[in-house]
Protein backbone atom coordinates (compact mmCIF):
# COMPACT_ATOMS: atom_id res chain seq x y z
CA UNK A 1 0.00 0.00 0.00
CA UNK A 2 1.31 3.48 -0.72
CA UNK A 3 1.75 5.85 1.89
CA UNK A 4 -0.86 7.92 0.84
CA UNK A 5 -3.10 5.08 1.06
CA UNK A 6 -1.69 4.18 4.44
CA UNK A 7 -2.40 7.31 5.79
CA UNK A 8 -5.49 8.10 4.47
CA UNK A 9 -6.83 4.44 5.72
CA UNK A 10 -5.44 4.82 9.33
CA UNK A 11 -6.93 8.77 10.14
CA UNK A 12 -10.59 7.69 8.63
CA UNK A 13 -10.46 9.86 5.42
CA UNK A 14 -11.78 8.09 2.55
CA UNK A 15 -9.68 6.31 0.12
CA UNK A 16 -9.81 7.36 -3.39
CA UNK A 17 -10.26 5.39 -6.23
CA UNK A 18 -6.34 5.54 -7.16
CA UNK A 19 -5.83 4.08 -3.50
CA UNK A 20 -8.23 1.22 -3.48
CA UNK A 21 -6.62 -0.03 -6.78
CA UNK A 22 -3.37 0.50 -5.63
CA UNK A 23 -3.89 -1.70 -2.20
CA UNK A 24 -5.43 -3.91 -4.35
CA UNK A 25 -2.59 -4.75 -6.47
CA UNK A 26 -0.21 -4.63 -3.15
CA UNK A 27 -2.17 -6.81 -1.30
CA UNK A 28 -3.23 -9.56 -4.04
CA UNK A 29 0.57 -9.68 -4.80
CA UNK A 30 1.20 -10.78 -1.15
CA UNK A 31 -1.56 -13.05 -0.94
CA UNK A 32 -1.16 -14.78 -3.96
CA UNK A 33 2.91 -14.12 -4.13
CA UNK A 34 2.37 -13.28 -8.09
CA UNK A 35 2.77 -9.65 -9.67
CA UNK A 36 -0.34 -8.20 -9.63
CA UNK A 37 1.02 -4.60 -10.30
CA UNK A 38 -0.39 -4.50 -14.09
CA UNK A 39 -4.05 -4.75 -13.26
CA UNK A 40 -6.48 -2.36 -14.17
CA UNK A 41 -10.17 -1.76 -13.07
CA UNK A 42 -10.96 -3.22 -16.26
CA UNK A 43 -9.57 -6.56 -15.27
CA UNK A 44 -12.02 -9.63 -15.17
CA UNK A 45 -11.09 -11.21 -12.16
CA UNK A 46 -11.78 -14.50 -13.01
CA UNK A 47 -8.58 -14.00 -15.22
CA UNK A 48 -6.16 -13.28 -12.70
CA UNK A 49 -6.33 -17.16 -11.87
CA UNK A 50 -7.38 -16.30 -8.11
CA UNK A 51 -9.11 -18.53 -6.60
CA UNK A 52 -11.72 -18.24 -4.05
CA UNK A 53 -9.95 -18.40 -0.78
CA UNK A 54 -7.11 -15.85 -2.24
CA UNK A 55 -10.18 -13.58 -3.12
CA UNK A 56 -11.33 -14.16 0.76
CA UNK A 57 -7.58 -13.07 1.82
CA UNK A 58 -7.32 -10.29 -0.08
CA UNK A 59 -10.59 -8.96 0.97
CA UNK A 60 -10.61 -9.81 4.32
CA UNK A 61 -7.05 -8.02 4.35
CA UNK A 62 -8.93 -4.44 2.81
CA UNK A 63 -11.68 -4.71 5.40
CA UNK A 64 -8.75 -4.51 8.03
CA UNK A 65 -6.82 -1.71 6.05
CA UNK A 66 -10.03 0.05 5.49
CA UNK A 67 -11.83 -0.88 8.85
CA UNK A 68 -14.77 -1.41 6.62
CA UNK A 69 -17.24 -4.55 6.92
CA UNK A 70 -18.42 -5.89 3.31
CA UNK A 71 -21.33 -8.29 3.91
CA UNK A 72 -20.92 -11.78 2.05
CA UNK A 73 -23.57 -10.78 -0.34
CA UNK A 74 -22.41 -7.82 -1.78
CA UNK A 75 -19.51 -10.06 -3.01
CA UNK A 76 -21.61 -12.04 -5.38
CA UNK A 77 -21.54 -11.80 -9.25
CA UNK A 78 -18.37 -9.37 -9.28
CA UNK A 79 -16.68 -9.99 -12.39
CA UNK A 80 -14.05 -7.25 -12.79
CA UNK A 81 -11.99 -5.55 -10.21
CA UNK A 82 -14.04 -2.23 -11.20
CA UNK A 83 -17.30 -4.19 -9.48
CA UNK A 84 -15.16 -5.01 -6.31
CA UNK A 85 -13.86 -1.62 -6.05
CA UNK A 86 -16.82 -0.43 -6.47
CA UNK A 87 -18.57 -1.90 -3.48
CA UNK A 88 -15.30 -2.01 -1.19
CA UNK A 89 -16.10 2.40 -2.28
CA UNK A 90 -19.81 2.27 -1.24
CA UNK A 91 -18.51 0.84 2.56
CA UNK A 92 -16.70 3.75 3.14
CA UNK A 93 -19.58 5.94 3.15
Amino acid sequence: MTAQATMTAENGARATRSDLLTMFRKTASEVVEKDFHHVEESTVISELAIDSLGMLEIIGSLERQLRIQIPDESLTGLTTIRDLLDVVEQRQD
